[in-house]
């Protein structure tokens, strides 16, 4: 299939040809014509699977119809949950719509509000923004989405995670009922599914492999450490390769990415810190500065794990383990994109058995483990098995009392109870679709 049998206008046609892609990714396939028909979809699909294009390009379709504008009234808005995601979908605008040329607002925490006044005084025809700042601007009246038509929430699960349900609550209480409703997750659990149910009016489900598909083109290795020093003795030893093009170093924490950031620019490296304290100014010098290859080493919080879109990244680094699952596979998911293989390196010492475990039920896999001649470490994971008898956690958290369990395509049909219904939701069209080739990054 070309995008040109997807019924796109020739304008985005063209901008499409520019870029360089030729055939759609499955979600891209899927997605389109359905949001094309004005159809609520409710998609799972990982990062690296083409998405961002899979809802952007329905969306300038609908702005290449002349409408009315009005001040602070965007036709499109676009949900996300981090600064960096924020702009990867702007780019994505300016990118595909180039022949177009919609007017668009930024609306982000952390930014001059004086800039976002003037973006909407101006009649956006779309909005992108992070929940509390769009929340924020919907109190101050500003922000007025009374003529909206396609409300998107990219990453919904992530949100989530971050804290923003009452700011989603809110957001879809000031959107009209008529609205088109995109919702697109990695993850797709009782909490989730719930919020799609009071959001989506009779949705195409549309299912596109699962956790492993981006696991396809990289290679993962685990070695076991004793403490903090072995992990950074061994770290600096494996950045030292000649075979590393570019990393990212994940860290449990702000101080500690600033530290470790720090020691490995003492070190030689051209090394650089991303976290969530540092003002916009100073982030997005940070990822310009790793996209034109002035950065060699990212060492980055969580803020890193999703809407880092840069092909040139070789290789991850797990030097503390996720909290949760899913985080592992947004984190490796920045290595291996556009077809290109990649690695991905975890650090696990005896204290964090519990989380390598939770990644290995998610992924469905051991994590092959390797030692470094020099480097062996003296504390041996507890490599029993888990308890029998105790059922995977589909989201990769720990359990909680009475929180739903279970894996695979039979219990998402759960997902909509009847007590829990509304008016806006109702049995899906479902998609299933198997493991295809190598995610395009798109």
């Amino acid at each position: 299939m070309s995008f040109a049998e997807l019924n796109l206008i020739p304008a985005l046609l063209k901008g499409i040809t520019e870029c360089g892609y030729t055939t759609p990714t499955p979600i891209q396939s899927k997605a389109i014509p359905e949001a094309l028909a004005g159809r609520d979809i409710l998609a799972s699909a990982q990062t690296g699977t083409g998405k961002t294009a899979a809802f952007m390009l329905p969306a300038l379709q609908l702005l290449s119809e002349p409408a009315p504008k009005r001040r602070g009234a965007p036709r499109v808005l676009v949900l996300t949950p981090t600064r960096e995601l924020a702009g990867q979908i702007l780019d994505a605008t300016r990118t595909f719509g180039r022949y177009i040329n919609p007017r668009f607002a930024l609306l982000l925490g952390g930014m001059p509000y004086r800039d976002q006044f003037k973006d909407l005084q101006a009649s956006p025809d779309l909005v992108v923004g992070t929940p509390g700042r769009l929340v924020d601007h919907l109190q101050r009246g500003s922000l007025d989405l009374s003529r909206l038509e396609i409300l998107v929430l990219d990453e919904a699960d992530r949100m989530l995670d971050m804290g923003f349900k009452e700011d989603l609550e809110k957001i879809i209480a000031g959107a009209p009922a008529n609205r088109q409703t995109l919702f697109f997750t990695a993850t797709l659990d009782r909490t989730m599914a719930d919020l799609a149910g009071r959001m989506l009016r009779q949705p195409v489900r549309i299912d596109i492999a699962g956790s492993k598909m981006t696991l396809e083109t990289i290679e993962q290795r685990l070695h076991v450490t004793d403490n903090r020093q072995h992990k950074e003795k061994l770290l600096q030893h494996l950045v030292s390769s000649p075979d590393i093009n570019q990393a990212i170093i994940f860290s449990a924490t702000k101080r500690d990415t600033d530290t470790l950031a720090r020691a490995l620019t003492a070190q030689g490296h051209r090394a650089a810190a991303l976290h969530g304290d540092m003002n916009q100014n100073a982030r997005n010098r940070t990822l310009r500065d790793l996209r034109r290859g002035k950065i060699k080493l990212l060492v980055a919080t969580d803020v890193a794990a999703r809407g880092i879109d840069v092909t040139t990244i070789s290789h991850v680094f797990n030097f503390d383990l996720p909290m949760f699952a899913e985080d592992y596979v947004h984190r490796i998911g920045r290595t291996g994109r556009a077809g290109a293989t990649g690695t991905a390196i975890s650090f696990a010492s005896a204290a964090e058995t519990a989380a390598l475990r939770r990644i290995e039920r998610y992924i469905g896999q051991s994590l092959p483990q390797q030692v470094v001649p020099g480097f062996e470490p003296t504390r041996p994971l507890d490599t029993r098995p888990a308890r029998s008898g105790r059922a995977p956690v589909r989201s990769g958290r720990p359990q909680k009392t009475g929180e739903w369990k279970g894996r695979g395509e039979a219990r998402v049909k759960q997902d909509f109870p009847p007590k829990k219904r509304t008016e806006r939701s109702a049995p899906v069209i479902e998609y299933r679709t198997r493991r295809s080739s190598a995610p395009t990054g798109r």
